[in-house]
């Protein structure tokens, strides 16, 4: 998932092609990586130690992690941490960007550094970037101190169906509070009870996000964004509102949900108190998470 991220800002920056990004990205979906480009990403070997025992095997049948320990490069705890850590997101998009010579191990440090200042990251922040753990990634684009708990612990659950039904390469943008949005097409629906709620899925552009999370989730291509592809993102709210609803009740916090609304045409909403919005890039297609609480909401 931090390929996502710290991707997009090389391709922005023109140090990475939309070609190169997109291979990358799809190969990272499935990739492992190779002991020896991960102790030296993780400073346990230098490339000239890895080289050594390169050469080694193609002489001997024998694992890398063996002849590193058996010659003193690294511990046995070092290699079973090397080995946990063999589909790491972070360490797999740094190693795509040193195995193809884009960049060298230092360069890619620099440019790391360039996006978290850029985006105004924490190291911390930064950290949860590369863990690749959803619960620790959403929070660093839905902090603002104005969005009530309740829309954060939303957009978590919600973030976390869109990772396991979805894509797991999602990428996320930061949260803005609006006081309306305009939505080529949409699907949503209200939550009543202990607190009311609007949730919609949206697209104030290219709809091309909409239908990727339509088509994924009913395993069904959906060329435009017509009312059965709306349908199905209803269907994908349905169940995220449920399980909210069913988390809440445990807290004896009652919601109930109402029939959901589909717009396959332009329309408007509008917010006289609490709104916002959390896009989301599915694929690299972007749409929009909105949610109206406690407020005076209507459609137009």
């Amino acid at each position: 998932m931090f390929g996502v991220y710290f991707g997009k800002f090389l391709l922005d920056e023109g140090v990475l092609t939309e070609s190169q990004y997109q291979e990358i990205m799809e190969e990272n979906r499935t990739k492992r990586l190779k002991l020896g480009p991960l102790a030296i990403l993780e400073g346990y070997m230098t490339e000239a130690q890895a080289e050594e025992i390169n050469a080694i095997q193609a002489m001997k049948d024998v694992r890398f992690g063996d002849i590193a320990v058996e010659k003193g490069y690294l511990s046995q705890e070092q290699v079973g941490a090397l080995l946990k850590k063999q589909g790491d997101s972070y360490l797999l998009f740094m190693d795509a960007l040193t195995e193809r010579k884009i960049l060298s191990v230092d360069e890619a440090m620099q440019w790391l550094n360039q996006f978290r200042r850029k985006e105004e990251l924490t190291l911390f922040e930064l950290d949860a970037l590369k863990s690749g753990d959803i619960d620790r990634i959403i929070p660093v684009f839905t902090k603002d101190a104005s969005c009530p708990v309740l829309i954060q612990d939303y957009m978590a659950l919600i973030a976390r169906n869109i990772v396991r039904f979805i894509d797991n390469k999602v990428r996320f943008g930061k949260i803005e509070r609006i006081p309306q949005y305009r939505a080529a097409c949409m699907a949503a629906q209200e939550m009543d009870g202990a607190s009311n709620m609007y949730i919609a899925i949206g697209s104030d552009g290219s709809t091309g996000g909409v239908q990727k999370l339509a088509s994924i989730y009913a395993k069904e291509e959906f060329p435009t964004p017509d009312l059965d592809a709306l349908d199905a993102v209803c269907e994908f709210i349905n169940v995220s509102n449920g399980l909210f609803a069913t988390r809440l009740s445990e807290d004896d916090i009652e919601m109930d949900m109402q029939p959901p609304v589909m717009k396959d045409e332009p329309v408007t909403i509008h917010s006289g108190s609490m709104m916002y919005k959390l896009p989301f890039y599915i694929m690299g297609e972007k749409a929009d998470l909105v949610i109206c609480m406690e407020s005076k909401w209507s459609i137009v």
